[in-house]
């Protein structure tokens, strides 16, 4: 019987690869977006189902959990930088919308999500969180939420594993094929980006999902509470 896998925010970059990995493996993927069109392509050319769904909405997430029944795995991939204030808000009100924007993308859509769909996990579930090494280097409001987001997953853990269920975070360090930049990539970051690597080479959007069909292959059930690296050894505190 194939496995059901829900995926948030798996219309693109990493999201899409995990979707896409384990619908290859012939699970039965749900991803969600945001938006109806990029859903509605995304699931066609990968062949899953596609929600609408905007993670940070409580309401949303409740519809969400309705469509799904008995989950095998869940990844929870929705997230991103803040987004730009508008200038026209005091200093301290900019603030706090970038962090509340963070916050929001990078932690809340998670718990919110892992809530909804928690009476469907089994005695084999895996729930996998995508992290940042920002949240352990100089990562801002960004990193900040990540951080909160292992963070959370520990206790997610403790609470979940008794049941049988994993529960663990992959922080990602620099991945190409994402438009997570939004086109403010230069020449010079990307060299340095790569550079700091043990391997030389910046991370793929398959290593982190090969990452998370690991993590939730039998060969991982004593895996939990984790956040694991997967940065090319890329980790200095900066």
């Amino acid at each position: 019987m194939p496995r059901t896998v829900l995926v948030t925010g798996g219309t693109s970059g990493i999201g899409r690869a995990v979707a896409a990995t384990f619908a290859a493996e012939d699970a039965e993927v749900f991803i969600t977006g945001r938006h109806s069109d990029t859903v509605t392509r995304t699931a066609g050319e990968l062949n899953v189902h596609g929600v609408v769904c905007d993670a940070t909405d409580p309401g949303q997430v409740a519809e969400l959990a309705a469509r799904v029944g008995e989950l095998d795995v869940l990844v929870n991939a929705a997230g991103g930088l803040p987004e730009a204030g508008s200038g026209e808000a005091s200093p301290l009100e900019e603030l706090r919308a970038q962090w509340h924007s963070s916050l929001t993308q990078n932690l809340l859509t998670a718990v919110l999500t892992t809530a909804s769909v928690r009476d469907k996990l089994t005695g084999d579930s895996s729930v996998i969180s995508i992290g940042s090494i920002g949240a352990e280097r100089k990562g801002g409001s960004y990193g900040a939420a990540k951080a909160a987001l292992a963070a959370w997953n520990a206790t997610l853990s403790a609470e979940l594993a008794p049941k049988g269920v994993t529960c663990n975070v992959i922080s990602a360090g620099y991945i190409e094929g994402t438009n997570f930049f939004r086109g403010q990539m230069t020449d010079d970051r990307r060299r340095a980006l790569v550079e700091e690597t043990h391997n030389k080479r910046p991370g793929t959007v398959d290593d982190i999902a090969r990452t998370a069909v690991f993590l939730a292959s039998p060969g991982a059930r004593h895996i939990t509470g984790q956040t694991l690296h997967v940065n090319g050894g890329a980790f200095t505190t900066r």
